[in-house]
């Protein structure tokens, strides 16, 4: 039963708006520079990357509204454009197909927006269920790219676009751009970090004498042994990106040739045929696919995902007096990994069983607070176990909007920044930790949200209610009956935003009702809801008898406690 539950779950939109965020978390292509001016080159895509200049809105009469509409259309592409490696993730996880095609797919998903921008809206105008839906994504095969210049046609012996997963779009290309110094060794390091789990800064010390280390050496990086052990790994991985060697925008080599100071194009040994340049990339693709540290980074990226904590590395002081601890917890996760990653390559790549067998785990089930309390000396083996951790803004929003039926709306941009958030650009890690800021924040939204969402819900009908069904107005303690219907819809509050009635807690929320209800009567006040807090009502609500305050007090208290604002 609990296997089928997690299948009906996975089944769910916002399963898939919580995959794609967290593993933008991880590759940050949302953080890809410049929008369609420089994702879509302009050498390969002037003609067409900026469609919407020219869209026809003429049938839009105002022309406030027309040039509104035409902001609109531009910001709609954009995020369309940007989203696309997230929706392929997506796309692969929910038709269930080997997730080894985020580095294989030979394909990308495109909307009737951003197909536009590639210029094959109308040949695959009839795929689209809403060719006017700027988020409807399909997958598509690009043909490759023609250049303004026949020295920038892309190379293909099939006609197509050498796609290779989120490897070879231009987003992603983007986000990691190279430079005439770097030389797609960026590119090729977040490769290691990305799809094996390597982090190559960690390979080998930094050197310690920089300067004399090339006064002896012609070449460092391909002689000196303290910059081969890393390079020998590092250089190889970024040949096979010369041909994405454009500064502005992303395909062209480099006039002079790819650079004979470096270890030649290949990957882990194995050096890159010449009749597979044109196809580098999907080379690159089907030899990480088979490598087993493939399987393990995907294991890893889930449990990031599932918890907001990186796994465990190895305790490297041996004087630490929590080392063997350390020790011990990370020999259990790494088994655990392992397992996982086994039986994800055994089903296919199938990426929903990793989500499965992860929550199935003590890892993720147990409680790892209750467990330290009454055996402390285990505080250092049991730090991982049963990960509790306070929502990002995306997700904080959602909750809003799966309890009230709309968001708050509030948490985006900089707000969202404030509260923990990422840009995918400059600011790249998630805070962890609550800041004074965001204890701030979490009171406005649930004094804000109790405003708007409590009288609003008396002003529907009873049916159609989704905090107070059960109860009316006019309903005050003091009789049995009332204080029945009273912890009764106290009860359903408890259950709907906290997940949870416990005895205590709903004593509790009782008490601070019936307390504000008997303060109020003991003085004069309005008979009707703060002004802010009655506008957009369905009809009028009466609050002769404070009761739709006190309600309001209750879901603020509420919207404050920590069962609703971490998981």
């Amino acid at each position: 039963a609990f296997d089928q539950l997690l299948d009906s779950l996975m089944r769910e939109d916002a399963f898939y708006d919580r995959l794609r965020e967290g593993f933008n978390d991880i590759f940050l292509t949302l953080g890809a520079d410049g929008g369609d001016s420089n994702i879509l080159s302009y050498d390969h895509f002037s003609k067409t990357r900026n469609w919407f200049q020219s869209y026809d809105l003429s049938h839009i009469q105002d022309e406030k509204e027309r040039r509104q509409a035409g902001y609109k259309l531009a910001r709609q592409y954009r995020e369309a454009l940007l989203g696309e490696p997230m929706k392929l993730i997506e796309h692969i996880v929910r038709n269930d197909r080997p997730f080894m095609e985020i580095v294989t797919a030979d394909y990308i998903m495109v909307t009737p927006y951003t197909a536009r921008g590639y210029g094959n809206f109308e040949e695959i105008k009839a795929n689209f269920k809403n060719p006017d839906d700027p988020f409807e994504y399909i997958p598509v095969k690009l043909k490759a790219l023609v250049g303004r210049n026949k020295a920038d046609n892309q190379d293909s012996e099939t006609g197509f676009y050498p796609h290779a997963g989120i490897l070879s779009t231009f987003q992603y290309l983007r986000r990691y751009p190279t430079t005439e110094t770097n030389r797609n060794r960026l590119r090729s390091r977040m490769y290691f970090q990305h799809f094996l789990g390597v982090d190559v800064l960690e390979l080998a010390a930094r050197v310690s004498d920089a300067a004399a280390t090339t006064a002896k050496y012609k070449v460092p990086t391909m002689e000196a042994a303290e910059c081969v052990v890393c390079h020998k790994t590092l250089d190889p991985i970024a040949g096979l990106f010369q041909d994405y060697w454009r500064f502005e925008g992303v395909y062209g080599k480099r006039k002079e040739g790819w650079f004979t100071d470096m270890f030649g194009a290949g990957c882990e040994g194995d050096d890159l045929p010449e009749k597979e340049r044109w196809r580098a990339l999907q080379w690159l693709g089907e030899h990480t696919a088979k490598d087993p540290r493939f399987a393990v980074t995907m294991v890893e990226h889930v449990y990031y995902i599932l918890t907001g904590r990186k796994v465990l590395l190895p305790p490297k002081d041996l004087d630490d007096p929590g080392f063997a601890a350390k020790y011990r917890a990370h020999q259990e996760q790494r088994a655990v990994i392992e397992s996982i990653a086994t039986q994800f390559a055994k089903n296919g790549f199938n990426l929903k069983q990793v989500f499965k067998d992860w929550v199935a785990t003590d890892f993720y089930r147990a409680d790892g607070l209750t467990t330290v309390a009454l055996n402390p000396e285990r505080q250092a083996d049991l730090d991982d176990i049963g990960i509790v951790r306070m929502l990002a803004p995306e997700q904080v929003e959602r909750k809003v909007a799966a309890v009230f039926g709309r968001p708050w709306g509030r948490l985006n941009d900089q707000l969202a920044m404030l509260y923990g958030g990422i840009d995918s650009k400059e600011v790249t890690e998630r805070a962890t930790d609550p800041s004074g800021a965001m204890g701030s924040l979490q009171r406005i939204l649930a004094n804000d949200v109790a405003c708007k969402e409590t009288a609003l819900d008396f002003s529907r009908p009873a049916e159609k209610r989704l905090l107070f069904p059960y109860i009316e107005p006019d309903v005050t303690p003091g009789t049995a009956e009332h204080d029945a219907r009273i912890r009764r819809t106290i009860s359903h509050l408890h259950e709907r935003l906290l997940g949870r009635v416990e005895a205590t807690e709903a004593e509790r929320s009782f008490q601070l009702f019936a307390d504000i209800v008997k303060e109020a009567a003991a003085r004069r006040h309005d008979t009707e809801e703060n002004y802010f807090c009655r506008q957009g009502l369905e009809q009028p609500v009466s609050d002769p008898r404070y009761t739709v305050r006190a309600w309001r007090a209750v879901v603020t208290y509420l919207l404050r406690q920590y069962d609703f604002l971490y998981e």
